[in-house]
């Protein structure tokens, strides 16, 4: 038989494997999975015996449009949706608050008063921002393996996956304009999609509530309950492809859009969601998670905890500050918060335990079997590679955080290189955005941090030398930001490559590639070697999970493509005697408004709305027979980072709401999903429509929508 002939076998054998694990209807939790638009005739059933009216092929085409060509990529890490034929796009307020932030100053202060583009010609354009339609996925796994027999070496398969990967995307990128592809691995390399993107570069800025509005109860209310949206426009050429902005460029006339719906939720009602789920560990041992829960939550959580206490501080004293770290704030806090409640609900489900029990089961099924000695070897990896992940995380979290450092070593490297260009642009960034002072104490309390919790083996000589000069991490600071020449923006737009022995000697330049060297010799070298010992042996124990649970459905972990996960509108009890309704609305808004508290401050208008019960057409009937307005509303779909902007749709595939995160007390379903605790936050549609036509007044983009019942 031909090597060919070989592989294949081998392929179908393994497809044959994930397919029957994929159909089967014997999951643990029937609302658990982010599962392929590709595959989904294999849930289909299951879909519509919940209440899905639509079929499949409405899901996901490549013949015809279908609802994937509504959905989007937005950036690199959220989703959006297309909501008009005139390519209007809906996405969260966090997700598009770097472009906000951007545009803002103190006298065109869109962070805090909110910002609408009235006509086409006033909305903005955001240099670096794309938005990324999926064409189509598809399983290439034998194309990948092209080549590959059992007799090989790991390297020798590493080298063919990633000639043939290569191969593959230069040849499906060539069919069209704008094309851009990935091959990603699924089930830890047990499989291999392709993913052919067309992005648009073209994004303008239409419209953003107030962050009172779209950011309202800031970190305290992050992971709970936020109202959260931000518009924009994806422009095209006159023959509707990708193109960079350009004055000639016209709205992008999309394949398909959401219609909206106006009927409004109920508990019990199927919700569907259709995005970008970042990353999951659905299937990882408990050492993984002990290591999580135990060790890597709490370190973090605390170091950030110094940052934030810092920023804070100093944002609460100065608009003009407050502007230049409000996009930095949210996204060291947006993690921060997440941590909190990953390692809350991993320890209150026991689920370290709870897989130390399954992988006992696991070992008696495998004695005997080529699976028998994957869990011993994986938990003493895992023992091994620990505290080097420790001191990556600390490096992380601590020196590599330093931003006039991180700044100083890249503006030096593109100088050096005569990128003079590159090197002003990373100026005129840094200095629009940065305040020392938040800087330096961050440095002081992070790096004492370092010095305290990282073991001593793992300090980088440099660090000590410099604590022994100068007696403690606040001399040392002191000295660093005294006498580098990059706190003065002036003397670094002088700087030429010529001055390269200067600006290498500059402490900033040297806290960064002293420390960066560190990691790559003393760090990265061991955790990269260890990781991908794992990660062979992950792929070994996925199928040997599939081969012990063969009616168990599996879906692959996410990995920034795009998944469907579906649901019920349901509540939840977060703790005895609390029962969280499965809807909010104006009301709750109002009972929390505080013109003292910046996050609170909700604008004169609103209140004025609410004071007449101006709503309109948005109006609804509260539980206490009044009229409100519908806010947010919970339900039971498995979703995860990336999801956030995520469309979430009816059971005849109409837009109801904007998916934003998980709550707080379900953040560990990237682990573990609970179905008593685990829910998604929407931001419900109506509550949309309401901002831009009664706050914003621009009901000219109501105009270019197209309502339902």
């Amino acid at each position: 038989m031909t090597q060919k002939g070989i592989f294949r076998n081998t392929i179908g054998a393994l497809t044959l494997t994930l397919s029957m694990g994929i159909i089967a209807e014997t999951a643990a939790y029937a609302d658990e999975g982010m599962w392929l638009p590709s595959l989904i005739s294999q849930r289909i059933g299951d879909m519509q015996s919940k209440g899905f009216r639509l079929s499949a092929e409405d899901i996901y085409s490549v013949n015809q449009a279908s609802l994937k060509d509504a959905v989007v990529l937005f950036g690199r890490g959220c989703t959006g949706e297309v909501i008009s034929a005139e390519g209007l796009l809906l996405t969260n307020h966090h997700c598009g608050y770097g472009q906000i932030q951007k545009h803002s100053s103190v006298e065109h202060d869109y962070l805090r008063d909110g910002f609408w583009a009235m006509s086409r010609k006033e909305e903005l354009p955001n240099k670096g921002l794309s938005v990324s339609f999926l064409e189509r996925m598809e399983d290439v796994t034998s194309v990948i393996l092209e080549g590959y027999t059992p007799e090989l070496t790991e390297a020798q398969r590493d080298s063919i996956v990633n000639v043939n990967s290569k191969q593959l995307i230069k040849e499906v990128t060539a069919e069209g304009k704008g094309l851009r592809a990935t091959v990603e691995s699924l089930y830890y390399g047990n499989q291999y999609f392709l993913f052919l993107y067309r992005e648009y570069g073209d994004v303008r800025l239409v419209g953003a509530p107030p962050s009172s509005i779209g950011k309202f109860g800031g970190d305290t209310d992050n992971w709970m309950w936020p109202r959260d949206f931000s518009i924009f426009r994806i422009y095209a050429d006159k023959d509707n492809n990708p193109a960079e902005y350009s004055e000639d460029n016209v709205p992008y006339t999309p394949k398909r859009f959401f219609k909206i719906s106006l009927g409004g939720v109920r508990e019990g009602d199927f919700t569907f969601v259709y995005g970008f789920p970042g990353r999951t560990q659905e299937y990882i041992m408990s050492e993984g998670v002990r290591y999580v829960s135990e060790i890597s939550d709490p370190a973090k959580i605390a170091l950030r905890t110094m940052r934030l206490d810092t920023q804070k501080k100093y944002m609460s004293e100065s608009q003009k500050v407050r502007i230049q770290y409000s996009s930095k704030n949210a996204g060291v806090a947006n993690a921060w918060k997440k941590w909190q409640g990953e390692m809350k609900g991993i320890n209150r489900l026991g689920t370290v335990s709870a897989k130390q029990e399954y992988e006992k089961r696991f070992a008696k099924w495998a004695e005997g079997t080529e699976y028998s000695t994957i869990l011993p070897r994986l938990d003493s990896l895992y023992g091994a590679l620990e505290p080097y992940t420790f001191a990556r995380e600390y490096y992380s979290e601590t020196a590599a955080s330093v931003e006039l450092c991180s700044f100083a070593g890249s503006v030096a490297k593109k100088l050096a290189g005569g990128d003079n260009e590159g090197a002003a642009a990373l100026s005129e960034a840094f200095y629009k955005d940065y305040y020392l002072p938040i800087d330096k104490e961050s440095f002081v309390a992070t790096m004492s941090a370092f010095a305290k919790d990282v073991p001593e083996k793992f300090h980088p000589e440099y660090m000590k030398k410099e604590l022994a000069k100068y007696g403690s991490v606040s001399n040392w600071a002191d000295a660093l930001f005294g006498e580098s020449l990059f706190t003065d923006a002036d003397k670094v737009a002088k700087l030429e490559a010529a001055d390269s022995a200067a600006m290498y000697a500059d402490p900033a330049v040297r806290f960064a590639n002293e420390f960066r060297k560190w990691y790559a010799s003393d760090v990265y070298p061991y955790e990269k070697r260890l990781n991908r010992e794992i990660t062979l042996l992950y792929r070994d124990y996925m199928r040997g999970q599939m081969e012990f649970e063969p009616k168990k459905a599996f879906f692959p972990d996410a990995n920034l493509t795009l998944r469907v996960a579906y649901g019920s509108i349901s509540g939840y009890s977060p703790a005895d005697g609390t029962y969280y309704k499965p809807q909010s609305t104006l009301e709750g808004i109002m009972e929390k408004d505080n013109p003292e508290i910046f996050d609170y401050d909700i604008p004169q208008r609103l209140r004025d709305i609410y004071a007449a019960k101006d709503y309109g057409q948005w109006a609804i009937t509260g539980d206490n027979g009044k009229k409100t307005v519908p806010v947010c509303f919970i339900a039971t779909n498995h979703t995860s980072g990336g999801n956030s902007g995520s469309p979430v749709i009816n059971k005849d595939g109409n837009l109801i709401g904007l998916n934003f995160d998980r709550v707080w007390e379900g953040t560990m379903s990237d682990i573990e999903f609970d179905p008593d605790y685990c829910r998604n936050i929407s931001l419900d549609i109506r509550y949309v429509l309401f901002t831009i036509d009664k706050l914003a007044g621009a009901d000219h983009l109501l105009k270019e929508m197209v309502f339902v019942n």
